[in-house]
């Protein structure tokens, strides 16, 4: 059976249902499995099958705890109607690259490729685990987790979701889909300060024992829906074992033949969900890890120092404004060769020096990646440029990943057949798209809503129509310090 570790090291192994459940190790660390499951099929075998049916073999064998019938059953609910694209993750080519379209789901964004299964994945593991206590799922987001979290734990019984998003640090029309959220165990609040904040306070609560046992005798457990919640990481590594097969199936590749990966990433869990799956046996050539001006990720990869003594900016690319990049630390320890000391150790300088040096032998396993950035204004002349030459729309992180992609072929010209991980839909970016295309300017984003459309043709997304219209239901505007303070409230 699949256990899973801390990346801080330590005796403790759990099961997959243990690990979803728990969130974050005991010790601050993340769980990561302790080897990476083979693919349990040849690619090729898979031509023809549904995003379903190949979701079910990669997840299942992943968290091989979880029965056939209970793996159905999550599989089954989370990838529905819901998404408005039959195929669930459509596979587009536009320009020099193959785009992986994964924002069709309920609130136009990646997330909800894990978040609509994690809700299935943890209520059907408190009942293997017989865990008794309402389980309150605690979020930090820079846009997008936050509403599919949302959506896909409102109402879901025995849970409390909470999520906090930097203030003025989201575009508009995501702030309006968090704010508008249904649901009656749901609670957003915004707070004084940037993403990193966020997601350091969401951190520091995991991580204090007394709280959490505060928390307990209110008959409360803490678990969560960012990326450090292996329930809500191992998902994204089925599409790109199925942007792989949906390749051979219409000739690009043979079986076999190397394609390489582009994901526009901030918090490094989608890019790491690509290099699970190469590891798991998916032939990658290049993993190309896509920054904004945030460029911490670029100048890692180029020199091995993590330095977050530096400017933190806001983009027209919000959910890549980060800084502190959690998930980087699980490929630190696969690199590092299991060893949850020295990923211990790197953590701790982070926190006190907020810069670590990796070894040689962490910098020799990452030969595979390449980074690179795009600023605002490469960015929206990427989205009009594609909009110009193939009449393809691009949202502002999208952008930031084909513009990456062009720069790295200009300057390698490497021609392996590219996947791009397309993250969310343009319309949830709508002023910076507009802009990029030639509109003109409009009072508000929802305004720019319908002049892309009317522009473009291209189809709104259900959850972003009248949005503007929808009643808002959370309006509280927190300090960093009260964040536990809200936590124990809103559990009440």
């Amino acid at each position: 059976m699949m256990k899973y570790i801390s990346t801080r090291g330590g005796k403790e192994e759990l099961t997959g249902a243990q690990a979803i459940i728990q969130g974050i190790a005991p010790n601050k660390g993340l769980y990561v499995p302790k080897e990476v499951p083979e693919l349990p099929f040849a690619p090729g075998e898979m031509t023809g099958k549904t995003y379903q049916e190949i979701a079910y073999k990669i997840i299942g064998t992943f968290f091989d705890d979880y029965s056939e019938e209970e793996m159905h059953h999550c599989i089954d609910g989370a990838y529905d109607a819901k998404f408005e694209e039959k195929e669930i993750v459509p596979v587009t080519k536009a320009g020099d690259a193959f785009f992986l379209e994964l924002y069709h789901g309920k609130t136009a964004a990646f997330k909800d490729m894990a978040l609509s299964i994690l809700p299935y994945l943890l209520t059907t593991a408190t009942k293997k685990e017989h865990e008794d206590k309402k389980i309150c799922i605690l979020t930090a987001t820079s846009g997008d987790t936050g509403k599919a979290a949302l959506e896909g734990f409102a109402d879901v019984a025995g849970t409390e979701i909470i999520v906090f998003f930097p203030n003025q640090g989201v575009s508009q029309v995501q702030e309006r889909q968090m704010v508008t959220q249904e649901g009656e165990n749901t609670h957003v609040f915004a707070i004084e300060g940037n993403f990193d904040d966020a997601q350091t306070g969401v951190k520091k609560i995991f991580n204090d024992a007394a709280f959490r046992d505060k928390l307990a005798g209110m008959g409360c457990k803490l678990s969560s829906a960012n990326s450090i919640n292996i329930g809500r990481l191992v998902p994204q590594v089925a599409y790109y074992v199925y942007g792989y097969i949906k390749l051979i199936e219409r000739g690009v590749i043979a079986d076999g033949d190397k394609i390489n990966i582009v994901v526009p990433t901030g918090n490094f869990g989608n890019i790491l969900a690509a290099y699970y799956a190469k590891q798991m046996g998916i032939p990658v050539a290049k993993l190309i890890c896509a920054s904004n001006k945030n460029r911490v990720l670029t100048d890692f990869i180029e020199t091995g120092v993590y330095d977050i003594n530096r400017d933190f900016y806001l983009t027209n690319s919000p959910s890549m404004d980060i800084l502190i990049s959690s998930n980087l630390e699980r490929l630190l320890f696969h690199l590092s060769g299991d060893d949850g000391a020295e990923i211990k150790d790197l953590m701790g300088k982070l926190e006190s020096d907020k810069k670590y040096h990796v070894s040689d032998k962490i910098r020799a396993g990452m030969k595979n990646f390449c980074g690179g950035f795009a600023d605002v204004e490469m960015t929206n002349k990427a989205i009009g440029d594609m909009y110009k030459d193939n009449g393809y729309l691009m949202d502002t992180h999208t952008a930031v990943a084909y513009k990456v992609y062009e720069d790295y072929r200009a300057k390698t010209g490497d021609e392996t057949p590219t996947l791009i991980a397309s993250t969310a839909s343009a319309y949830k970016f709508a002023e910076s798209v507009a802009k990029s295309i030639g509109l003109d300017d409009e009072p508000d984003g929802f305004r720019y809503i319908d002049a892309v459309s009317k522009e473009t043709g291209v189809r709104v997304p259900r959850g972003l129509k009248d949005l503007d219209k929808k009643e808002i239901r959370h309006n509280g505007v927190i300090e960093i310090p009260q964040m536990e303070e809200t936590v124990e409230n809103s559990v009440k």
